[in-house]
Protein backbone atom coordinates (compact mmCIF):
# COMPACT_ATOMS: atom_id res chain seq x y z
CA UNK A 1 0.00 0.00 0.00
CA UNK A 2 1.49 3.30 -1.05
CA UNK A 3 1.36 6.07 1.38
CA UNK A 4 1.81 9.85 1.55
CA UNK A 5 1.76 11.39 4.60
CA UNK A 6 0.46 14.76 5.59
CA UNK A 7 1.39 16.85 8.89
CA UNK A 8 3.07 19.80 9.44
CA UNK A 9 5.43 17.74 12.61
CA UNK A 10 8.75 16.60 10.37
CA UNK A 11 9.10 14.64 13.73
CA UNK A 12 5.81 12.96 13.61
CA UNK A 13 5.93 12.23 9.98
CA UNK A 14 9.33 10.91 10.58
CA UNK A 15 8.42 8.38 12.87
CA UNK A 16 5.81 7.51 10.79
CA UNK A 17 8.05 6.84 7.74
CA UNK A 18 10.41 4.70 10.62
CA UNK A 19 7.40 2.54 10.87
CA UNK A 20 6.10 1.69 7.56
CA UNK A 21 10.17 0.76 6.68
CA UNK A 22 9.31 -2.09 9.27
CA UNK A 23 6.14 -3.73 7.27
CA UNK A 24 5.99 -4.89 4.45
CA UNK A 25 3.37 -4.14 2.99
CA UNK A 26 3.28 -0.32 3.53
CA UNK A 27 5.47 1.90 1.13
CA UNK A 28 5.63 5.77 2.27
CA UNK A 29 5.76 7.43 -1.04
CA UNK A 30 6.29 11.26 -0.27
CA UNK A 31 5.24 13.47 2.62
CA UNK A 32 3.87 16.95 3.10
CA UNK A 33 3.37 19.66 5.44
CA UNK A 34 0.89 21.47 4.18
CA UNK A 35 -2.38 21.16 2.75
CA UNK A 36 -1.60 22.89 -0.91
CA UNK A 37 1.22 20.73 -1.30
CA UNK A 38 -0.91 17.51 -0.22
CA UNK A 39 -2.86 18.11 -3.29
CA UNK A 40 -0.10 18.17 -5.76
CA UNK A 41 1.69 15.41 -4.36
CA UNK A 42 -1.77 13.39 -4.48
CA UNK A 43 -2.12 14.50 -7.81
CA UNK A 44 1.32 13.06 -8.79
CA UNK A 45 1.84 10.42 -6.50
CA UNK A 46 -1.79 8.90 -6.76
CA UNK A 47 -0.78 6.84 -3.53
CA UNK A 48 -3.07 4.23 -2.15
CA UNK A 49 -4.03 5.81 0.71
CA UNK A 50 -3.26 9.62 2.74
CA UNK A 51 -2.62 10.01 6.15
CA UNK A 52 -3.85 13.43 6.57
CA UNK A 53 -3.64 15.80 9.88
CA UNK A 54 -6.32 18.08 10.30
CA UNK A 55 -4.66 21.31 11.27
CA UNK A 56 -2.39 22.51 8.66
CA UNK A 57 -0.06 25.67 8.18
CA UNK A 58 -2.41 27.19 5.39
CA UNK A 59 -5.75 25.28 5.53
CA UNK A 60 -7.74 22.83 6.91
CA UNK A 61 -6.34 18.94 5.99
CA UNK A 62 -10.35 18.38 5.52
CA UNK A 63 -10.71 20.78 2.91
CA UNK A 64 -7.60 19.17 1.23
CA UNK A 65 -9.60 15.65 1.58
CA UNK A 66 -12.55 17.49 -0.28
CA UNK A 67 -9.94 18.87 -3.07
CA UNK A 68 -8.47 15.38 -3.77
CA UNK A 69 -10.68 13.52 -4.04
CA UNK A 70 -12.86 15.50 -6.23
CA UNK A 71 -10.03 14.39 -8.86
CA UNK A 72 -9.42 11.25 -7.33
CA UNK A 73 -11.66 9.59 -5.70
CA UNK A 74 -10.40 6.13 -5.87
CA UNK A 75 -7.54 7.52 -2.87
CA UNK A 76 -8.51 6.48 0.36
CA UNK A 77 -7.86 9.07 3.49
CA UNK A 78 -7.62 8.90 6.81
CA UNK A 79 -7.39 11.69 9.24
CA UNK A 80 -4.23 11.23 11.67
CA UNK A 81 -5.24 13.85 14.43
CA UNK A 82 -5.11 15.09 18.30
CA UNK A 83 -8.13 16.76 17.97
CA UNK A 84 -10.85 14.47 19.37
CA UNK A 85 -13.80 16.29 18.17
CA UNK A 86 -17.29 15.20 16.58
CA UNK A 87 -17.68 18.33 14.22
CA UNK A 88 -14.57 17.39 12.47
CA UNK A 89 -15.21 13.79 13.09
CA UNK A 90 -18.31 13.60 10.77
CA UNK A 91 -17.65 16.95 8.43
CA UNK A 92 -14.53 14.48 7.52
CA UNK A 93 -16.37 11.83 6.74
CA UNK A 94 -18.69 13.91 5.01
CA UNK A 95 -16.32 14.45 2.49
CA UNK A 96 -15.17 11.18 1.78
CA UNK A 97 -12.77 10.66 4.58
CA UNK A 98 -12.34 6.57 5.38
CA UNK A 99 -11.44 7.01 8.24
CA UNK A 100 -10.39 8.96 11.49
CA UNK A 101 -7.64 7.83 14.03
CA UNK A 102 -5.89 9.83 16.87
CA UNK A 103 -2.24 10.51 17.02
CA UNK A 104 -2.19 8.21 20.37
CA UNK A 105 -3.87 5.37 18.95
CA UNK A 106 -1.50 2.57 19.88
CA UNK A 107 0.72 1.21 16.90
CA UNK A 108 -1.13 -2.49 17.45
CA UNK A 109 -4.45 -0.69 16.48
CA UNK A 110 -3.23 1.43 13.87
CA UNK A 111 -1.45 -1.06 11.72
CA UNK A 112 -4.66 -3.12 11.71
CA UNK A 113 -6.64 -0.58 11.55
CA UNK A 114 -4.78 0.87 7.89
CA UNK A 115 -4.44 -2.64 6.57
CA UNK A 116 -8.62 -3.22 7.27
CA UNK A 117 -9.06 -0.75 4.66
CA UNK A 118 -8.49 -2.59 1.84
CA UNK A 119 -11.33 -4.48 2.86
CA UNK A 120 -13.67 -1.94 2.80
CA UNK A 121 -13.38 -1.01 6.21
CA UNK A 122 -13.39 2.11 8.15
CA UNK A 123 -10.35 3.19 9.98
CA UNK A 124 -12.07 4.47 13.37
CA UNK A 125 -10.55 5.63 16.52
CA UNK A 126 -12.69 3.54 19.75
CA UNK A 127 -13.76 7.03 21.00
CA UNK A 128 -14.86 7.88 17.71
CA UNK A 129 -16.86 4.76 16.75
CA UNK A 130 -19.13 5.17 19.79
CA UNK A 131 -19.31 9.04 18.72
CA UNK A 132 -20.65 7.71 15.38
CA UNK A 133 -22.84 5.05 17.13
CA UNK A 134 -24.45 7.84 18.84
CA UNK A 135 -24.97 10.26 15.58
CA UNK A 136 -26.87 7.00 14.26
CA UNK A 137 -29.25 6.94 17.10
CA UNK A 138 -29.88 10.48 16.98
CA UNK A 139 -30.56 10.38 13.10
CA UNK A 140 -32.67 7.63 14.01
CA UNK A 141 -34.54 9.88 15.81
CA UNK A 142 -35.61 12.42 13.27
CA UNK A 143 -39.02 12.66 12.21
CA UNK A 144 -40.94 10.60 9.71
CA UNK A 145 -43.65 10.98 8.13
CA UNK A 146 -45.10 8.35 9.90
CA UNK A 147 -44.05 10.01 13.03
CA UNK A 148 -45.99 13.63 11.78
CA UNK A 149 -49.06 11.67 11.30
CA UNK A 150 -49.16 10.13 15.03
CA UNK A 151 -48.57 13.33 16.39
CA UNK A 152 -51.65 14.64 15.15
CA UNK A 153 -53.40 12.47 17.10
CA UNK A 154 -52.00 13.87 20.39
CA UNK A 155 -53.96 17.09 21.65
CA UNK A 156 -52.29 20.39 22.50
CA UNK A 157 -51.49 19.04 26.33
CA UNK A 158 -50.93 15.31 25.27
CA UNK A 159 -47.90 17.30 23.56
CA UNK A 160 -47.09 19.59 26.41
CA UNK A 161 -47.09 16.16 28.56
CA UNK A 162 -44.72 14.71 25.78
CA UNK A 163 -42.71 17.84 25.24
CA UNK A 164 -41.98 17.82 29.43
CA UNK A 165 -41.19 13.59 29.08
CA UNK A 166 -38.61 14.24 26.26
CA UNK A 167 -36.46 15.86 29.02
CA UNK A 168 -36.51 13.66 31.82
CA UNK A 169 -39.46 15.31 34.06
CA UNK A 170 -41.26 12.70 36.92
CA UNK A 171 -45.10 13.47 37.10
CA UNK A 172 -44.89 15.31 39.63
CA UNK A 173 -42.55 17.99 37.73
CA UNK A 174 -44.63 17.92 34.58
CA UNK A 175 -47.91 18.80 37.00
CA UNK A 176 -45.66 21.29 38.72
CA UNK A 177 -44.61 22.97 35.24
CA UNK A 178 -48.31 22.56 33.71
CA UNK A 179 -50.36 23.57 36.79
CA UNK A 180 -52.22 20.52 36.61
CA UNK A 181 -52.69 17.33 38.90
CA UNK A 182 -50.49 14.45 39.18
CA UNK A 183 -53.68 12.05 38.26
CA UNK A 184 -54.09 14.23 35.17
CA UNK A 185 -50.77 14.13 34.06
CA UNK A 186 -50.66 10.22 34.86
CA UNK A 187 -53.90 10.08 32.27
CA UNK A 188 -52.32 12.15 29.57
CA UNK A 189 -49.17 10.03 30.10
CA UNK A 190 -51.49 6.66 29.56
CA UNK A 191 -53.42 8.26 25.75
CA UNK A 192 -50.13 8.99 24.66
CA UNK A 193 -48.61 5.95 25.09
CA UNK A 194 -52.20 4.48 23.59
CA UNK A 195 -52.13 6.88 20.71
CA UNK A 196 -48.39 6.52 19.78
CA UNK A 197 -49.07 2.46 20.06
CA UNK A 198 -45.76 3.11 22.37
CA UNK A 199 -44.95 0.15 25.01
CA UNK A 200 -44.04 2.49 28.05
CA UNK A 201 -42.64 6.11 29.02
CA UNK A 202 -39.13 5.39 28.51
CA UNK A 203 -40.58 4.76 24.62
CA UNK A 204 -42.48 8.01 24.52
CA UNK A 205 -39.42 9.45 25.62
CA UNK A 206 -37.19 8.95 23.16
CA UNK A 207 -39.98 9.79 20.46
CA UNK A 208 -39.99 13.05 22.40
CA UNK A 209 -37.27 14.42 20.47
CA UNK A 210 -38.93 13.39 17.02
CA UNK A 211 -41.99 15.26 18.26
CA UNK A 212 -40.25 19.04 19.35
CA UNK A 213 -39.11 18.99 15.65
CA UNK A 214 -42.60 19.96 15.00
CA UNK A 215 -45.00 23.31 15.73
CA UNK A 216 -46.93 22.08 18.30
CA UNK A 217 -49.89 24.06 17.62
CA UNK A 218 -52.83 22.12 17.35
CA UNK A 219 -56.53 22.38 18.45
CA UNK A 220 -57.11 22.87 22.25
CA UNK A 221 -57.88 19.92 24.39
Amino acid sequence: MKILIVDDHALFREGLVSLFKSQKDFEVVGEAGTAEMAVRMAAALQPDLILMDIHLPDASGIDAVKRILTDYPDIMIVMLTAHESEALLFKAITYGAKGYLLKNTPISTLLPSLRGLMKGEAALSRTMTAQVLEQVVRLGNRPTREDIGSLDKLTQRERDVLRELSKGASNQEIAQRLVISENTVKIHVHNILEKLNLPNRRAASRFAPRAQSFDYDADPE
